[in-house]
């Protein structure tokens, strides 16, 4: 069961309005308990944690803020999908590889430090320049259904933004939907096996990406 963050304080509520960090943390303390009297190890619980630019000298203070919390594991990721103007200034993207390399390192350190409280911690930096056909969202092996049932290779590939472009680390572009059926009109299996989602996955071997994927973030993750 994941729980999303975007702070370690109060000022998470600004950033993820709606949310509330004192009932997230509650919640986790009751599903814990849960667990415990049930003599349960599942569902295990996870952190989602956004890290923005505005927000980047909070990550040093994770580990302590997860420690004692019954977490199993944190994920730590940038903001990749970026939907207007507004939002350009929070991404992180390292422009050089000595940037890379100081950002790697401070993840690192925060990485040691949660796992010595016992909790799991993963993240990902977007490498300068270096593309990979590997897509860090696993689209060979999972897939994504949205609320209304449609079925696409990634949360990515079918948000549900008004925008008509996204912002880019090398541009603006249109952004266009990936959709390959509906749970509603045919199980899964066959959406799954059909030939055009059959063909998209494909395309990752052959390396002949289609337009929706060729400059997705998760392509320069390492």
């Amino acid at each position: 069961m994941a729980f999303s963050l975007a702070g370690v304080d109060e000022k998470n509520d600004a950033l993820r309005r709606g949310t509330s960090l004192d009932t997230i943390l509650r919640t986790i303390h009751i599903l814990h308990e849960v667990k415990k009297n049930l003599g349960k190890e599942l569902p295990a619980i996870h952190i989602a944690y956004m890290l923005l630019r505005s927000r980047l000298e909070d990550i040093e203070r994770l580990p302590h803020f997860l420690q004692g919390l019954a977490v199993n594991q944190v994920v730590v990721s940038t903001l990749d999908f970026v939907a207007c103007k507004e939002l350009e200034g929070e991404t992180i993207i390292p422009s050089t590889a000595k940037e890379y390399e100081e950002l790697r390192t401070r993840l690192d350190a925060v990485k040691v430090e949660t796992e010595q409280f016992g909790v799991e911690c993963h993240y990902r930096l977007q490498r300068p320049g270096e593309c990979s056909t590997t897509c860090t969202e696993n689209i060979q092996r999972s897939l994504f259904v949205s609320s209304d049932g449609m079925v696409s290779p990634c949360v990515f590939t079918n948000l549900p933004i008004s925008q008509e472009t996204q912002i880019c680390f090398n541009g603006d572009r249109r952004y266009r939907h990936l959709i390959f059926g509906n749970v509603g009109d045919a199980p899964i299996g066959d959406i799954w096996q059909g030939r055009a989602y059959r063909d998209f996955r494909k395309s990752f071997y052959g390396k002949q990406l289609q337009s929706i994927c060729k400059e997705c973030p998760k392509l320069f993750m390492g």
